[in-house]
This record gives C-alpha cells, sequence and structure tokens, in this order.
C-alpha cells in the first residue's frame, strides 16, 4: 500500500465527512487518500472536489476513495506546508495556484504574470493546451502529476482596500498590501509602490482588521468566502492577475495505482474542473452586486497605466522562465512586455 495511505488514517478523523462516497463501499477500500485545498467549505472548489471523489468512489466501487479537507485542514503554514506534505507524500492530491506552485518550478508561476490574460476563459484554454503540458513536465521532474485538465478556476484579481480608493499606480506608494505566497505578485506591487505582506488565506481577515495590512488582492469570490466585506470598503477592478488551482497529485503515489483507476481519476478530474469553472464563472459575476448591496463601491481603472511600470517585471520573468515557455506562453496571450 503506498506510503500515504498509511499516513492517512490519523488525519481522516478531522476531515469533512462524506456520506454518499461511504455508502458505495462493498469492502474496505484498496487506496485511501487525502484530498487538500485552502478554500472555505461553502465555496464552487469545496463542492466540486467532494462531488469529484465521491464520483470516483462510486465508478471504482469503493476501491479508491479520499476525503477532501477545506482550508488545507486548519494547517499553520497554509497552502506551503500543505506543498510540502504533497511533495513527500503525506496528502497524495492537493489543488495550488501557480505562484506558490513556483517555488517548486519557476514556469508555473508564469500562470500569475499582471496582464497576461484578458479574463478566465483565455487562461483556462491556455492551461489546457501546450503551454499547460510544458508545466506539467516541468513538475513531472520534481515528483508532482499535474492532471491534463487541471486548472480548476477562482476567477480574476482584485484589488481591496480598507479605505483608500486605489485606481492608480501612484496610489499604491507605501500601501501595506496582503499578496500570497509566491515572487511574481510580490514582484508585481513593488513596481507599483506597494509594501507587499505575505500571509495565508485565511489569515486575511484578521490582518486586515488589526492594521497590519491596509489592502489586498484576490477575486471576489475569496472577499465573499473569507467574510473581507466586513473591513473591505473599495474595490478597483484591475482585473491584474488570473488566479486558479492546479490539481495535482503525489507522482509516485499516482503511478503506483492501476491504470483503471488512474483513468477513472482523470476523467472525473477533467469534468468536475469544467463544472467547477463554470460554477465559479456564474459566482463571481453576481458578486458585484451582492458586495456592493454590502456598501461597498466599485472602481474602473485604466491598465494601461499600470503596464507601463512593468517592462522590467516582463523582462526578469522571460529569464526565469525561459525562452521555450515565454514563447508558449506567447502563442495563446499576445506580447507580453
Amino acid at each position: 500500500m503506498p506510503r500515504c495511505d498509511l499516513t492517512r488514517r490519523s488525519l481522516l478523523t478531522a476531515a469533512v465527512a462524506v456520506p454518499a462516497m461511504l455508502a458505495v463501499r462493498a469492502r474496505a477500500a484498496d487506496f485511501t487518500f487525502a484530498q487538500y485545498h485552502n478554500q472555505a467549505v461553502d465555496t464552487p472548489l469545496h463542492r466540486n472536489l467532494v462531488a469529484m471523489w465521491e464520483a470516483i468512489a462510486r465508478e471504482t466501487n469503493g476501491r479508491l476513495v479520499a476525503q477532501v479537507y477545506a482550508e488545507n485542514n486548519g494547517i499553520a503554514g497554509g497552502d506551503q506546508d500543505a506543498l510540502k506534505m504533497l511533495l513527500s507524500g503525506e496528502i497524495a492530491f492537493f489543488t495550488l495556484m501557480g505562484g506558490i506552485l513556483g517555488q517548486v518550478s519557476p514556469i508555473a508561476e508564469a500562470q500569475q504574470l499582471p496582464f497576461a490574460f484578458r479574463s478566465a476563459a483565455q487562461a483556462h484554454k491556455t492551461m489546457d493546451g501546450p503551454f499547460g503540458r510544458y508545466i506539467a513536465e516541468s513538475l513531472a521532474a520534481k515528483n508532482i502529476h499535474l492532471f491534463p485538465v487541471c486548472s480548476f478556476d477562482n476567477g480574476m484579481r482584485q484589488v481591496a482596500s480598507v479605505s483608500r480608493v486605489l485606481v492608480k499606480p501612484e496610489d499604491f506608494v507605501g500601501v501595506r498590501m496582503r499578496v500570497p505566497p509566491g515572487q511574481v505578485i510580490a514582484d508585481t506591487f513593488r513596481a507599483f509602490g506597494a509594501e507587499p505582506v505575505s500571509t495565508t488565506a485565511n489569515q486575511i481577515l484578521e490582518a486586515m482588521q488589526s492594521g497590519r495590512v491596509e489592502a489586498q488582492e484576490n477575486p471576489l469570490a475569496v472577499i465573499e468566502g473569507f467574510k473581507l466585506y466586513q473591513v473591505t470598503q473599495r474595490i478597483s477592478m484591475t482585473n491584474h492577475i488570473w488566479s486558479g488551482f492546479n490539481l495535482m497529485a503525489h507522482r509516485p503515489t499516482w503511478t503506483t495505482l492501476p491504470d483503471d483507476l488512474r483513468a477513472v481519476v482523470t476523467r472525473n478530474a477533467t469534468l468536475y474542473v469544467q463544472r467547477q469553472r463554470a460554477e465559479q464563472q456564474a459566482f463571481n459575476a453576481g458578486l458585484k452586486a451582492t458586495l456592493a448591496a454590502r456598501g461597498i463601491t466599485f472602481h474602473e481603472v485604466d491598465q494601461a497605466a499600470f503596464r507601463r511600470r512593468l517592462s522590467g517585471l516582463y523582462a526578469s520573468w522571460k529569464e526565469k522562465i525561459g525562452p521555450r515557455g515565454w514563447s508558449l506562453l506567447e502563442a495563446e496571450v499576445g506580447r507580453l512586455g
């Protein structure tokens, strides 16, 4: 039995229950895993991961089961600690944004280059094509399996502030801006003169309430899911970066699974990634009105003014990503820089 099957026994007691999955077991599971992700329970990502693993359990007659842990099961280090657990085989499945995944492969961080994608749909197409396969190649060398259709959606990222209006690059000078772990987003806001402060997702509300940060950037769904509307007064619709969650497996564990089980997981991953994308898009689209009804004001921005500050960033990341990765990305999104 794979190593991470054995480590799961102590962890599964704290998981979110999946009754339908348990009901289909005709016998003890051959493979029992954990699926971590960093979002709240009441989100399209969590619901679709639960549904995906329920479907897999049904199709395999209970031979392969997994429990889904919202907010990374509350581990102190959040995504970064969960990534270490994936790399070691302590957990088998994980979803993670490209910025943090860049700690393993810089190519993956290209997902979050500022103003690279005009829409979430364009990002999905890019990740489902040659550029996504190139990222998968780079991760396979690091013992991570990236699924062929891997990118659950989070949405386009916007800037939310406690009180200040942030609509021009100069407005960001000196602003303490919460950013997720990852180099490219920190580099982006430094280029605007902000002071990046990194926290896990479930620490953002406290950081804004305490004044440790004055603003944060995330899709609208994160503002809703983590109740950031309690402290946010203004949202600037920057659409500066696309945010998604890459579905991954610990590769040594993945390769030990029988071919028929891997086929079931891969087919269902494709199905539920696509379902979640549609659900997330609809969710984000309706949130502007929801948040406005809570008294939050929205502000449009001129993206061109921000892009002009990023020529150095693009040059630096072109070198980090390398000519092949850069050319594959530009083939989808057009010239950057």
